[in-house]
């Protein structure tokens, strides 16, 4: 892949609130929709928020296991182990698709939680409604299913990966 300055990671900053609520946004079926309230909320609580371009090609927002974040998700990870970085959401536009954009993200994330001293990075994939991308990524990215729930009073089931690091 050749790197452009487009394609560098960075820090998500406050100029790039913008257009990451409008990528989450597009794509609120397989994450949850957000508002610039709920947005400035999840970066505070996050160990991990990179972009690329701004974060209109991408994005990813992690929370360590010490966050004060409200989650039924996070809170499933939280019961049964220690330690963790939790995958909260990660998008990559479609117009930027099968660049590696989010492999990259992931290694760089992977880099940051080792040098913390964390041991594993977990996520949830949505099974109902499906996400097959999702679980097709993670399973090449050497994530391994761990676990089921059915949440949101039934209106969605996620699988529960873990990747040790």
């Amino acid at each position: 892949m050749v790197t452009t300055p487009q394609s560098e990671i960075h820090d998500v900053l406050r100029s790039d609130i913008p257009a990451v609520l409008a990528l989450n946004n597009a794509h609120a079926l397989e994450t949850s929709m957000l508002d610039e309230e709920r947005l400035a909320e999840l970066l505070n609580y996050a160990f991990y928020a990179r972009g690329i371009d701004g974060g209109k090609s991408g994005f990813l927002l992690a929370m360590n296991h010490l966050a004060a974040y409200v989650n039924p998700n996070f809170n499933w990870f939280k019961e049964r182990r220690r330690s963790f970085v939790y995958i909260d959401r990660v998008i990559v536009a479609a117009s930027s698709r099968g660049r590696g954009l989010g492999r990259k993200l992931y290694i760089d994330l992977m880099a940051a939680a080792s040098h913390a001293g964390h041991d594993r990075l977990v996520c949830e994939v949505n099974i109902d409604p499906p996400n097959p991308a999702s679980d097709a990524f993670h399973a090449g990215m050497g994530f391994v299913s761990i676990g089921e729930a059915t949440i949101h009073d039934g209106r969605k089931t996620v699988r529960y990966f873990e990747k040790l690091l």
